[in-house]
């Protein structure tokens, strides 16, 4: 089924207001010029995002988001991912930097987002660029 579907394991989380934050998504999506024919945020604990960590891509340690990507990388037009998220990495997160939780929450989902529309941020310049797109796309909200 296309669009933005959003999931929740092991968590109390909800998110307040999905269908919002799905057309915000898209509204990123169409500015990279990119559609999200099938991405699914997955909101879930420290531990459960750590296994995930450590079985997949062999990190042992704790982290906010994994993104998976599953569709063709040579087309930007039908995107087709996962995005993990740890609520308990957000809360902290958000707390030692002085944000609200909401705005941390859209930054790291956009984060993710931004993964799957090609950027990355393995080198200071990538990570530069990475901040500025979240920090453009968060004031789309």
């Amino acid at each position: 089924m296309p669009g933005i579907r959003f999931h929740y394991l092991e968590t109390d989380f909800k998110l307040p207001h999905p269908r919002l934050t799905a057309q915000w998504l898209q509204k990123v999506a169409r500015r990279e010029k990119a559609g999200f024919t099938s991405l699914g945020f997955i909101f879930c604990t420290d531990d459960y995002l750590a296994t995930i960590n450590h079985d997949y891509l062999s990190h042992d340690d704790f982290t906010d988001v994994i993104t998976f990507n599953y569709g063709d990388t040579s087309s930007r037009k039908e995107i087709e991912g996962e995005v993990y998220i740890s609520i308990d990495r957000v809360k902290d997160n958000a707390s030692a930097f002085a944000f609200p939780f909401d705005t941390e929450l859209h930054r790291v989902m956009v984060h993710g987002a931004l993964h799957l529309l090609g950027y990355n941020d393995k080198t200071p310049t990538e990570k530069r660029l990475m901040r500025e797109k979240e920090e453009a796309y968060l004031s789309l909200r």
